[in-house]
C-alpha cells in the first residue's frame, strides 16, 4: 500500500514537473499552399528556448518560462508572424500557424534589391529605404522627376552636366555617375546615352519606395553597380481603388501635372501614370543665356498584374518617356536670334521601356521570377554647327531562382544584357562612336543566420563580357545585433565597368570631338566596402531616436579618364593610377510626438592618384550636411524648414570653389481628400553666377563654366494634390 502511494506521488510530481517546463508544439505552413514550412524558427522572445520545424512542418518547444510570452516564427522570404499567448497555457498545447509569402507587408518595409524579400532590419545588406511618405513630401517640391528624392540624400549628389539644358547624374559617395546604377522596379534601362536623362525620366508620383544601396553591388546587377544601386519601385495596385492627382505652378515658369490611377478586380489589376511637365526658358540673372532651358515632357506608363493562378503572378508594363529641352539665348530659343543671338542648346529624347516580370510560387516559399525588358532610346543633340544623335536599344534578361532551406535564404540566376548604340548623322571623316556590348552572367547569394545576433549574406557573380573577358565578383555582407537597439553591418565586394563614351566629361563637351573607345582599352575594376553602426531606441511612447554611422571605401583600378587629344579631339584611355574614394556618413533621427528632425553628414576624401599636385576628384566636396525639421499632424497638415550645406569643391581646372548654404521651407494642409502645398526652395538664392561668371564671350559662341551648385536660385512654387 505505501509503495503504490509513493509511485502514485511520484507520477503526480512528474506530471507537475512537466507542466511547470510548459511544452508547446507549433505546425507552421504555407498560408497560400497549406505545405508545411521546414526550417522554420520559432523563437520565445527575450529568452534562449526555441526550435527548428521538421519536414512536417513542426517545432516542439519545452521550457517556456511562465507568464505573458511572444511566439516569434521565422523563415527567410516569408513575413514574420507573432503569437501571443499566456503560460501555463490553459487551452490546447499546440497550433497551427500559417505565414504567407513576403510579396507585399503594408507598413513594413521590405527590400526588392537584394531579392531575398526580406524586411529591411533583417537585411545584412545595407539599405536605405525612402518611404513613400517621404517621396510625398519632396514630389511637392520638384513633382516633374526624383531629382530632389536623391539630392537630399546623405551622401548623394544630383550632378549638373549642361549649363544651359540642365542635364543631370546621379553620384555617389564622391564618385562619377557612371558608377551608379539606376534601376526601375529591378529593370536597368537608365544608363549609356540616356543616362544624363535618367532621372529627369522618372516622376515620383507612381512610386512606393526608393531603395538605395551604397558600395559594391555587382553580385547582384552585374557591372557599372560599383558606386551603388539606386532601385526606384513603383506603386501596386491595393484592396481599393486610389486615384492620386497633382497640380504644380512655378515662379521660375513652371507647370507640372500627373495622375495616378490602380484598381484590383479579383485576379486582374492595373496601374496608369500619367505625366505632363512644362517649363519656359528662365534667365534669373539677365546675361541673355538661360539658368532653366524650355522644357516640354510626357510621361505614359500602364502596368497590368495578372494573378494567372493562386502561385502564379505576371506582370507587363510600358514605360514611355517624351522630352524636349532647348536652353541657350534666350533670343535663340524664342525664335528670334540673331548673328548675335545664335547660340542654343537642344535636346530632344524619346524612351520607351517594356518589361515584363513573371513570378511561380512553390511548396517551402521556393519561387522562381523571370525578368525580361526591352528598352529603345533615342536622342539629338544639336547647337549651332554642330549636332549629336544616335539610338540606345537595350534587352535586359534574368531568371533567378530562390529556395529556402534550413534557415538558408538561397538564390540561384542567370541574366543577359545586350546594348548597342548606333551614331546617327556622322560628319564626314569623323569615326562613328558605336557600341555594342554583349555581357552574360550567373550568380549566386546565400543569406543565413549563424546566431541569432549574426546574419551572414554571401554571394558570388561571374560575367563574361564580350571583348573583355570574365568578371569575378564577390560580395559578403555580416550583420551583427548586439542587442535590440544596437547593430552593425559590414559589406565587401568587387565590381567592374566596361568602357564607354557615355561619361560626365564626355556630356560636358555634348561628345564634339570624342573620340570612340576603340577595342584596346582595359574595363576598370573595383574593389571596396561598407561598414556601419546603427543604434535605436524610445523614451516612452512620444520620443524616438536613431544614429546610424558609417564608413566607405572604394578603390577603382584603371579607371578610365578623357584627355585632349591632337587636332582639337579627346581620347580616353586608361590611367596608370587607381581612384579612391573614402569616407564616412552620420545620421541622426529624432522625432517626438508630432516633430521630426533628421541630420546627415558627410565627408568624401575621394582622390585621382594619376593626377599630378593636387589629386582631389574634381566636383567632390569633402564636407555636406543636410538637415531637416518636420512638423506633421496626419491627415491635417506638414510644414518644414530644411538646410544644406556644401563645402568646398576642386574644379578639374583645379581652382577651389567658395562653400555654400541652401535653405528651403515647405507647408502643407490637408482637407480630407484634398491638400494644398507650399515651397520656398532656395530662399537663400545661393546660384553659381553670384559667385562668379557662369558664360564666358564671344557671346555669338559661348564657352560655360563648370557646374558646381545652383544655377536658378530662388524658386517658389505651390499646389494641389486630389486623393480619391
Amino acid at each position: 500500500m505505501i509503495r503504490r502511494f509513493f509511485i502514485v506521488c511520484a507520477v503526480l510530481l512528474a506530471a507537475q514537473t512537466s507542466l511547470a517546463q510548459n511544452s508547446f508544439k507549433a505546425t507552421v505552413k504555407d498560408r497560400e499552399t497549406g505545405e508545411p514550412v521546414v526550417g522554420a524558427t520559432v523563437t520565445v522572445r527575450g529568452t534562449e528556448v526555441s526550435a527548428t520545424t521538421d519536414a512536417e512542418g513542426v517545432a516542439r518547444l519545452s521550457g517556456v518560462p511562465d507568464g505573458e510570452q511572444t511566439l516569434e516564427i521565422f523563415f527567410p522570404g516569408y513575413e514574420t508572424a507573432v503569437l501571443k499567448l499566456s503560460f501555463p497555457h490553459a487551452g490546447a498545447t499546440e497550433a497551427t500557424v500559417l505565414i504567407r509569402v513576403n510579396n507585399d507587408l503594408g507598413e513594413v518595409t521590405v527590400v526588392t534589391t537584394t531579392r531575398t524579400g526580406r524586411e529591411i532590419d533583417d537585411t545584412p545588406t545595407r539599405v536605405e529605404a525612402i518611404d513613400e511618405e517621404e517621396i510625398d513630401e519632396k514630389s511637392n517640391m520638384r513633382p516633374a522627376n526624383v531629382s530632389m528624392v536623391l539630392n537630399e540624400s546623405t551622401g548623394i549628389k544630383v550632378q549638373q552636366t549642361s549649363a544651359t539644358s540642365n542635364t543631370q547624374s546621379v553620384r555617389i559617395q564622391g564618385l562619377d555617375g557612371r558608377y551608379t546604377q539606376l534601376l526601375k522596379d529591378g529593370f536597368p534601362a537608365f544608363g549609356g546615352f540616356s543616362g544624363s536623362l535618367g532621372v529627369l525620366d522618372i516622376p515620383p508620383l507612381d512610386l512606393r519606395q526608393v531603395e538605395i544601396i551604397k558600395g559594391p553591388s555587382a553580385t547582384f546587377y552585374g557591372g557599372g553597380a560599383i558606386a551603388g544601386v539606386v532601385n526606384f519601385v513603383s506603386r501596386e495596385p491595393g484592396d481599393e481603388p486610389a486615384t492620386n492627382l497633382l497640380f504644380n505652378l512655378t515662379s521660375a515658369g513652371g507647370a507640372d501635372l500627373s495622375a495616378f490611377h490602380s484598381r484590383r478586380s479579383g485576379r486582374f489589376g492595373y496601374t496608369l501614370f500619367g505625366s505632363a511637365n512644362f517649363q519656359r526658358e528662365y534667365d534669373v540673372d539677365a546675361d541673355d543665356f538661360t539658368e532653366l532651358p524650355r522644357t516640354s515632357s510626357f510621361n505614359l506608363s500602364p502596368r497590368l498584374f495578372l494573378q494567372l493562378d493562386e502561385r502564379t503572378r505576371l506582370t507587363v508594363g510600358n514605360s514611355f518617356a517624351r522630352q524636349r529641352r532647348e536652353g541657350g539665348d534666350v533670343f535663340a530659343v524664342r525664335g528670334r536670334g540673331d548673328d548675335f543671338h545664335r547660340y542654343f542648346e537642344r535636346s530632344d529624347s524619346f524612351r520607351n521601356v517594356t518589361t515584363l516580370q513573371l513570378e511561380r510560387a512553390f511548396s517551402g516559399g521556393r519561387r522562381v521570377v523571370a525578368r525580361q525588358s526591352l528598352a529603345l532610346f533615342d536622342r539629338e543633340i544639336e547647337i549651332p554647327d554642330y549636332a549629336f544623335a544616335g539610338r540606345q536599344f537595350n534587352s535586359y534578361t534574368d531568371v533567378s531562382y530562390f529556395h529556402p532551406a534550413k534557415g538558408h535564404a538561397l538564390v540561384f540566376g542567370f541574366n543577359a544584357v545586350h546594348d548597342r548604340f548606333r551614331e546617327r548623322r556622322v560628319a564626314a571623316g569623323a569615326p562613328a562612336r558605336d557600341e555594342r556590348r554583349t555581357t552574360f552572367g550567373v550568380y549566386v547569394q546565400d543569406g543565413f543566420d549563424v546566431t541569432e545576433r549574426l546574419s551572414l549574406e554571401a554571394g558570388f557573380r561571374l560575367d563574361g563580357a564580350r571583348d573583355y573577358g570574365l568578371f569575378a565578383l564577390p560580395r559578403v555582407s555580416a550583420l551583427y545585433r548586439f542587442t535590440d537597439s544596437l547593430s552593425s553591418r559590414f559589406t565587401v565586394g568587387f565590381g567592374y565597368k566596361t568602357p564607354s563614351v557615355f561619361t560626365e566629361e564626355a556630356e560636358t563637351l555634348l561628345f564634339r570631338g570624342v573620340l570612340p573607345v576603340g577595342d584596346a582599352l582595359k574595363a576598370e575594376r573595383s574593389r571596396g566596402g561598407t561598414f556601419d553602426v546603427n543604434y535605436r531606441g524610445a523614451r516612452g511612447e512620444r520620443l524616438t531616436y536613431s544614429l546610424n554611422q558609417m564608413f566607405f571605401y572604394t578603390e577603382i583600378e584603371d579607371p578610365l579618364v578623357l584627355a585632349p587629344s591632337a587636332g582639337g579631339s579627346y581620347r580616353f584611355s586608361n590611367a596608370a593610377r587607381p581612384v579612391r574614394s573614402a569616407g564616412f556618413e552620420t545620421n541622426v533621427r529624432l522625432a517626438y510626438d508630432f516633430v521630426k528632425l533628421f541630420a546627415g553628414y558627410t565627408f568624401t576624401d575621394a582622390e585621382a592618384k594619376y593626377l599630378a599636385g593636387d589629386r582631389a576628384v574634381a566636383l567632390a566636396p569633402r564636407s555636406r550636411m543636410n538637415s531637416a525639421l518636420l512638423f506633421e499632424r496626419e491627415a491635417d497638415f506638414k510644414a518644414g524648414v530644411e538646410a544644406y550645406y556644401t563645402g568646398r569643391q576642386v574644379l578639374t581646372d583645379r581652382t577651389r570653389t567658395r562653400p555654400y548654404w541652401v535653405l528651403g521651407v515647405f507647408g502643407e494642409k490637408t482637407f480630407g481628400k484634398y491638400s494644398l502645398f507650399v515651397n520656398a526652395e532656395n530662399v537663400t538664392d545661393t546660384r553659381q553666377g553670384r559667385f562668379g561668371r557662369v558664360v564666358f564671350p564671344p557671346h555669338p559662341s559661348p564657352t560655360f563654366a563648370e557646374i558646381y551648385t545652383h544655377t536658378e536660385g530662388r524658386v517658389f512654387n505651390g499646389g494641389i494634390k486630389v486623393r480619391l
